[in-house]
Formats: structure tokens, sequence, C-alpha cells
């Protein structure tokens, strides 16, 4: 028997979850996407040595990687999965609107994924060609990311007002995920390169915070509801938390990075945990933004969800999935922890 209260909370529940897979996907396939794209080409003119520096460092950058890039992107497919089978008007919907950019971004991600593998096995003289291809890989994926997050806040409007923002949001997420790959660099890496990692997170930091800055100004210009939802009082008191706190871990974050590398990489792993602070608050005030619209304008999640007797019977495959996978993405990292050096781990 089927009831009232199992029909109210049952789409509750699931976005929830689709919401959690999000996130984490955000920040662990953000911080890969982010190391990337920060591959360093720069030629060394004082390096005669057959093996350059850049090169090395490259290496030492994709082995911090290697052990969770790939566990990294099953988030993206778990959410599309909850999309589809919880929401699936939703997703028809959302995925009719940016069929072309979805597209565009798979063909990012086969690039990086053939990118990886190829290199680790090509000759010398091609390797370099393949971590090109890992890079572009990883920049198209993330600008592909941004400009999809633009066209749904946009409500997927095709003029040029939404365009220019939805490109404004391509080029905010790829430098938030710069942002989280150079404090993962920070976190996993040593010497010369986690110096470059810090200067490569204090620029990356500071555009970030321009770009969330940005949005959090256009959004709710654009969308008027989004503005009357966060300035109602008294409720603005406590709202205002959020963009407060987000505001002084960018601030914290750049005072602790002008200080490291410190001595014995101590706290080597704040600016990693401050950075997945602020990805975490700014995903709580885009949620609130919209909650509990699904689609922007369009639909809410009790007129897109799936019958309640469906979603009772995956309700139980989802709570069998879930802790499987967080057990088994805190076991990969539990087992490659420490730092990454040419292609080891320690």
């Amino acid at each position: 028997m089927i009831t009232q209260a199992a029909t109210d909370w049952l789409p509750i529940v699931f976005i929830a979850l689709m919401g959690l897979s999000v996130l984490v996907y955000a920040i662990l396939d953000g911080y890969d996407l982010g190391v990337g794209i920060l591959l360093p080409f720069a030629a060394s003119p004082n390096d005669s040595s057959p093996v350059s520096r850049e090169e090395l460092q490259r290496d030492t950058m994709i082995a911090s990687i290697g052990p969770f890039w790939d566990a990294n992107e099953t988030w993206l497919v778990l959410a599309i999965g909850l999309l589809l089978i919880a929401f699936p008007t939703a997703h028809s919907l959302i995925l009719t609107n940016l069929y072309i950019p979805a597209a565009i971004m798979l063909i990012g991600l086969i690039i990086r994924g053939v990118a990886f593998d190829f290199r680790a096995k090509a000759a010398v003289d091609h390797k370099h060609t393949w971590d090109r291809a890992f890079k572009a890989g990883s920049l198209l994926t993330t600008l592909t990311q941004g400009y999809m997050l633009g066209q749904y806040v946009m409500g997927f409007e095709s003029n040029w007002q939404a365009q220019l923002f939805s490109m404004l949001s391509a080029l905010g997420v790829t430098a938030a995920y710069c942002y989280i790959g150079a404090a993962w660099l920070i976190l996993k890496t040593e010497s010369d390169l986690q110096q470059r990692a810090v200067a490569w997170a204090r620029r990356a930091g500071r555009a970030t915070l321009m770009g969330v800055l940005a949005v959090s100004l256009i959004n709710p210009i654009v969308n008027p509801g989004v503005f009357d939802r966060w300035f109602q009082f008294p409720l603005v008191m406590f709202l205002l938390l959020i963009p407060t706190l987000c505001f002084l871990c960018f601030i914290a974050n750049d005072l602790l990075l002008k200080r490291l590398p410190k001595a014995k990489d101590r706290h080597c792993w704040l600016p990693f945990l401050l950075v997945s602070i602020i990805f975490s608050l700014c995903f709580c005030g885009l949620a609130f933004s919209f909650f509990p619209e699904i689609v922007p304008g369009e639909l809410n999640i009790w007129q897109a969800a799936s019958a309640t007797e469906s979603l009772q019977f995956i309700f139980y495959g989802v709570v069998i999935v879930m802790p499987l996978i967080l057990l088994y993405t805190l076991f990969s990292y539990k087992v490659f922890h420490g730092k990454s050096t040419e292609l080891n781990y320690h």
C-alpha cells in the first residue's frame, strides 16, 4: 500500500542523493580534471638532461591522480543514473537542451581516458603528445561542464545574455577545478612541484573568487524568484552565512598559501579541505536557490518523479549500492595515501 507520506518524501530523498553525488563528483573528479589542466609544458632552457624537469613533474602529477581518477567518475555515472531512474521527465528535458555540450563533454572524457592509458605505453617520443591530449581533454571537459551549469541556471535560454553567462560559468568552473587540483598537488607532492602548486592555487583561487562573485550577482538578477528567496526577512539573516563563510574560506586559504610550504610539510592538507568547503558552500547556495525545482521554472521534483512504486523499489538498491561506493572510495584513498613520486606511491 502506497502512503501519501512515501509519495512526498521519496523524491526528496532521491534529489538529496543525486545532489550528494554531484557534489562528491565535483570535488573528487574536479581535482583530477584540474591536475590535467595544470600539466606544465614550458620549456626549460637551462635543462640539458635527457629527461626534463617538466616531464618529471608531469609524471608526478599523473601519479598523484593515477589510482583515483577512474573511480572518481563513478559519481558522475551515479548522479546521471539517479536522474534517469528517479526523475525521467527532468532527465529527458535537461539532456534535450544540453545534448551537444554533453556529447562534447563525453568526447573530452574519452580523450582523457585514451591519453592516460596510452601515455604509459607509448614510446618516449610520443609521450609528450599524449600528455597534451590529456590536458586538452581535461580542459574540454571542464569548459563544457561549466557551460552546462550556466545553461541550467539560465533555464536553457538561447539568447545572447544566456550564452554570455554560460561562457562566464565555463571559465569559472574551469578556474575552480584548477583551484582544487592545485590544492590536491600541494597535498600529494614535494619540493619544486609543491611550490609551483602553491603559486597555481593562489592564482586559480583569485580567479575562482571572481567567478563566484560574478555568478552570485548575476543569478538573482536574471532569476527574480532566486532574489526573493534569498532576501526574505528574517531568513536572510541566516542565509547570508553561506556567502560569508565562503568568502572567509577564500581569504583564509589565500593567507595560508602565502606561508606554504612549511617545515615538515605542516598544513599541506588544509588548502584541499578549505577548497572542498568552498565547493560545498557554493553547491548549498545553488541548491537553495532552486529547490524544489529540478528544472528551473518548469518542473519541481514531485512533478518529475517516477511512480512511487518504482522509487520504493529503487530505494532499496540505492541503500545497498551507495554505502559500497563510499566504502570503496574511502578504502582506495587510505591505500594510496601519502606523497606521490615519479609514478610510484609510498
